[in-house]
């Protein structure tokens, strides 16, 4: 079809739909005006009516922190079996090096909760006083080795670029809760040791092929949590607001013409834009919280950019209804001194996740929260380079790692999956990533394989075409 009969095409029917459409989205208070667009709709009564995730980007290590591996001290130094590594893809950091040396865990392990749960005590005492209230997955596995199409896989259910991430499939599947502020908005922590940090960018939280409207929302730590958020000097609010309105009208004119749903897209964000510059100050005054907040967060609640910080602003968002919050915190990505830098990692997160978890459940607010804790793979139990008792590194390691949910439906005291002696390989109970994003999904009310996208030709879905199950073992109960 060209350009002219398009036009011809959407011209026919513009005094109907079209502009029917606008109305509904420019009236004050119109359901459309607060929806944003109209939802999917869960299919099921839901567990979970908002998403916190936390990514640690650069994947933690499992042995050194969850997968507690006691008979690999009697390793130490020893090669890597064949009969373990089976001729597994390695990454060309490691698959040059002569030999493959065991390298146990330095940290303290013990058991934690009535669940038993083996946890690094010594760096996460207080995530191992919740272990009761967390669902342990350890065994996640994909077939990704590198970072980026690992983050890629983990965050959008494909290697390859350009598909929508879990939280716009969360706000295309539910819509928004707050007319103010986005359905899903993205937040980057900063860690206090920067040794070795990965690349994160917006292709992480886009929409993909769904609407713009459903893309992550990104808030920055320092300056303006959003660009253009406060008027330019000396234009005052209603000169602002008249001059939206007059982009609103040109681009009410350009749907009209041309039927583009994108200029839809752009109408209501402009206006979402506008409505922003009075909820996002009051969302990020923290001067509005008690002291005991801050001291079940800590003190590093109060500087900007943070981990608590960034945990704490979490909390707030997840209150004022924002469905789906990203949170990245970089620097997991161990190739070396895991010694050094894995205290530093567990100082920045461990009492602030327990703080998050607490908090949410004081509020009322974690059965119907879920809060994920995990990367984009784990690291290799032999070390990358040079091995001492003191000190080691570990490479990347798709076979098996571990991530962690808690609330929103997501069953408390579970240990699911168990893998060899060397953190290696699964030896029950996997979980693909598909398996680990239907059941996410399930937590929220959707059948994975109906809540989908008509895209070239194809029902396009987060969990593919590929088998995918939901985990009955890790959720609460089944939904019908």
């Amino acid at each position: 079809m060209d350009t002219q009969s398009r036009r011809q095409f959407f011209t026919s029917g513009r005094n109907v739909l079209g502009s029917a459409a606008l109305m509904s989205l420019l009236r004050p208070g119109s359901n459309a005006q607060a929806a944003g667009s109209t939802p999917v709709g869960a299919h099921y009564s839901a567990s979970a009516k908002r998403v916190i995730y936390l990514h640690m980007v650069g994947g933690p290590s499992q042995v050194d922190l969850f997968d507690y591996k006691p008979v690999m001290t009697e390793w130490y130094d020893k090669e890597l079996p064949d009969s373990i590594r089976m001729g597994q893809r390695l990454t060309t950091m490691t698959s040059g090096q002569a030999r493959f040396p065991v390298a146990p865990s330095k940290f303290k392990f013990s058991q934690a909760g009535d669940c038993g749960m083996w946890i690094n005590s010594e760096l996460l005492p207080n995530i191992a006083s919740k272990a009761d209230e967390i669902c342990w997955m350890r065994s996640l596995h994909t077939e990704a080795i590198n970072h980026e199409p690992a983050i890629t896989a983990m965050q959008t259910g494909n290697q390859v670029t350009g598909r929508p991430c879990l939280g716009a499939w969360a706000s295309y599947g539910l819509g928004s809760d707050n007319e103010n502020l986005p359905t899903f908005v993205v937040l980057v922590a900063v860690p206090r040791n920067r040794e070795q940090e990965q690349a994160i960018s917006a292709r992480l939280w886009s929409a993909g092929y769904l609407s713009g409207e459903h893309a992550g929302v990104s808030f920055r730590s320092q300056g303006d949590p959003i660009l253009y958020i406060n008027n330019p000097p000396g234009v005052p609010s209603n000169i602002r607001k008249r001059s939206i309105d007059g982009l609103n009208k040109l681009n009410a004119m350009h749907h009209d013409e041309l039927g583009d749903p994108e200029t839809l897209t752009r109408i209501k964000q402009y206006e979402m834009a506008f409505r922003m510059q009075s909820a996002v100050p009051e969302l990020t005054d923290l001067s509005t919280e008690p002291e005991h907040m801050f001291k079940l967060y800590g003190e590093e609640a109060k500087k900007p950019g943070t981990f608590a910080n960034t945990a704490l602003m979490t909390r707030r968002l997840a209150e004022r209804g924002v469905r789906f919050i990203q949170v990245y915190h970089n620097n997991w990505d161990h190739h070396s001194n895991v010694a050094g830098r894995m205290p530093d990692q567990c100082k920045d997160v461990d009492r602030p996740c327990f703080a998050l978890l607490e908090d949410l459940k004081q509020r009322g607010m974690l059965d119907d929260t879920l809060v994920i804790w995990g990367g984009e793979f784990g690291r290799t139990i032999y070390t990358q380079g040079k091995l001492s008792r003191e000190n080691y590194g570990r490479d990347h390691h798709p076979r098996c790692f571990t991530m962690w949910m808690a609330g929103g439906g997501a069953q408390g005291g579970t240990i699911y999956g168990k893998t060899d002696d060397f953190s290696y390989n699964i030896v029950d109970q996997p979980i693909h990533i598909r398996d680990f994003h239907a059941t996410i999904l399930h937590l929220l009310g959707f059948d994975h394989e109906r809540l989908n996208f008509k895209f070239q030709g194809l029902n396009q879905r987060l969990t593919g075409v590929l088998p995918a199950k939901v985990i009955p073992e890790l959720v609460v109960q089944q939904l019908a």
